[in-house]
């Protein structure tokens, strides 16, 4: 192994200041909106509620908690259990609307209320949308990766109903298939309509942190110019490896660290910064408001608002397997969950130890019937499933490539360092086998043979993967230090990637794409404009980042302790 100086926070400068703490925040509030007989405090669905009622009764106005508007909560279950469905794990995505949660009569008294006198603030989500036009917007605004830590401690009530006591992972269904997706809906309008005066960041609970509507624009417009990295998060996981606590200079408060998504723009944050105090908000809010320049057009009239390309680590240096998994086939995550793209996925190897491997196809004369029989047999406890007897190992190796459709058996084995490049439906694996472990929690984790038998692709054996899914490099094009190769994905998969290996400067072009690459090998390399329309930009070894579409033509070049060395970059964009 060897250390970086990974960039855990990036972040993106902006102009003017950011206001921490609640009583420069009111204090600001007072003095630009105090002429404002009615405020709105927008939430979104997670926030500390009870923080900012708490908060802005100092201002000395009638305070309106928005969540006394709603739907009783047991009319709210029903309407959402469509969505929520009786699974563990996955549920199916909502076309619910924030209007659909409140009570008519409700919003009419309220409404007549505040037009006829007085001075008030109406605090939660959906704050902005019972005011109606004309009143201002104070909207605060909060990451999904946040918002699942404050699931993990049972701390944040739901959209309209308080789930403190679900375990996290069902608390984070809700907010995958329903609630996120009713709030963003309501952000958008919000946003489009030029309501929003100010955004308020409570990620961190103990410092909110304040900036202007024209302040978030400008980073926004700042960040989708040129490339960028959005902020990194790391968790343990029960086959976590030690890699990334060395190289990324991740502390020692966990046992292990097995995930990182280094890009996963629906979970991920971005960070702006003014005079060294940084603003946290979604990197999703870029993918929203952004989206023809970040994505491209051609992108963008395939997957809308929708970042399709994820980059994320999966560790087990020093650790154990993954799990053995499938992933939904196209027709199967439409027709069960309301998707419109699944999870093609590759994982390539930034690092291999000792006896590395990787679990790939079946072999050749599988019986899926006795197969199936010893997957349930192992989920009862009665065996140990014998997975090389049903499944390909693999030697891995530093900068191996493997490809796993959709429908693929696979998992990685212990001692690897993945970079999983994949499409961006993230919770859609179904777990087969998980070598008789608990979870973190002491817990099994959920098993899923009977989905996972129906998208099993069969006929994925030995010959099919050998010759179509491991190592499919092939040179496109070479010269005297540099060497392009396309390194797949399968033809099955949207998704195209590039290998590029080189120790002076090479030219890339986004084709009115989104590229999303890592540095795989080397210390540094600097970023710059073919036609100087943004700043030098330098990346460090592992570090993934984004070249939004509108950049166009772009080199990349071996810097600092790397120049004249060699160096590679793995690219991935949208064919």
């Amino acid at each position: 192994m060897r250390k970086s100086n990974y960039d855990k926070f990036p972040s993106t400068p902006i102009d003017g200041h950011i206001v921490i703490g609640w009583d420069g925040i009111l204090q600001l509030l007072e003095t630009e909106l105090g002429q404002e007989k009615v405020w709105a405090v927008d939430l979104y669905v997670g926030s500390y509620e009870e923080d900012f009622i708490t908060a802005f009764r100092r201002t000395g106005r009638e305070v309106i908690d928005v969540r006394t508007l709603m739907r009783p909560e047991e009319e709210i279950k029903a309407l959402t259990q469509r969505f929520m469905t009786d699974d563990v794990l996955f549920g199916y995505m909502s076309n619910l609307t924030l209007e659909d949660y409140f009570r008519k009569d409700a919003l009419a008294s309220v409404r007549s209320r505040i037009l006829n006198g007085g001075q008030y603030v109406l605090v939660g989500t959906g704050a902005g949308y019972v005011t109606g036009e004309g009143v201002p917007v104070v909207y605060a605004d909060l990451a999904r990766w946040e918002i699942q830590q404050r699931f993990r401690r049972h701390e944040v009530k739901a959209l309209g109903l308080d789930r403190r006591e679900d375990s996290p992972s069902v608390q984070y269904k809700r907010g995958y298939f329903n609630d996120w997706n009713v709030c963003d809906a309501h952000k958008d309008n919000l946003f489009c309509s030029g309501r929003i005066r100010y955004w308020i960041d409570h990620n961190g609970r103990q410092t909110p942190k304040l900036i202007s509507d024209s302040q978030l624009r400008q980073g926004l417009e700042r960040t989708v110019a040129g490339p960028f990295r959005v902020v990194p998060f790391f968790d343990p996981a029960p086959w976590g490896g030690q890699w990334m606590r060395e190289v990324c200079g991740l502390d020692d408060s966990q046992p292990n660290y097995g995930w990182c998504f280094d890009c996963v723009p629906e979970e991920n944050s971005l960070l702006f910064d003014a005079s060294e105090t940084k603003f946290e908000l979604p990197s999703q809010d870029l993918v929203l408001w952004h989206p023809k320049e970040l994505l491209g057009e051609r992108v963008w009239a395939r997957f809308g608002r929708s970042f399709p390309i994820r980059f994320d680590f999966l560790d087990t240096m020093g650790g154990g397997n993954l799990s053995l998994q499938v992933h939904p086939t196209i027709d199967f995550a439409r027709r069960e969950f309301g998707l419109s793209y699944t999870q093609d996925e590759s994982y390539y190897l930034l690092d291999a130890g000792e006896g590395a491997t990787v679990y790939l196809g079946l072999k050749e004369g599988v019986d899926r019937h006795r197969m199936i029989s010893d997957l349930r047999a192992a989920q009862r406890g009665e065996i140990s499933f014998p997975a090389e007897k049903y499944v390909n190992r693999i030697p891995a190796r530093k900068h191996d490539h493997f490809l796993i459709p959709s429908g693929t058996i696979h998992c990685s084995g212990s001692n690897g360092m993945v970079l999983e490049i994949s499409a961006t439906p993230s919770i859609f694996t179904f777990k087969l086998w998980d070598w008789g472990r608990l979870g973190l929690d002491g817990k099994p984790r959920p098993i899923n043979i009977e989905r996972g038998k129906e998208v099993i692709q069969w006929d994925r054996t030995t010959p099919f993967v050998m010759s179509q899914l491991h190592n499919r490099f092939e040179i496109l094009h070479e010269e005297e230090g540099i060497k392009e190769e396309r390194t797949g994905l399968h033809r099955f998969e949207f998704i195209e990637t590039r290998r590029h290996t080189f120790d002076r400067t090479v030219c890339h072009d986004t084709h009115e794409g989104v590229d999303v690459l890592n540095l795989c090998e080397g210390e540094e390399a600097v970023i710059e404009s073919a036609e100087g329309a943004f700043r030098p930009f330098k990346v460090h070894y592992a570090e993934t980042f984004i070249i939004p579409a509108a950049v166009g033509r772009y080199t990349i070049t071996p810097s600092g302790p790397s120049a004249g060395k060699t160096c590679k970059t793995i690219k991935a964009s949208v064919r």
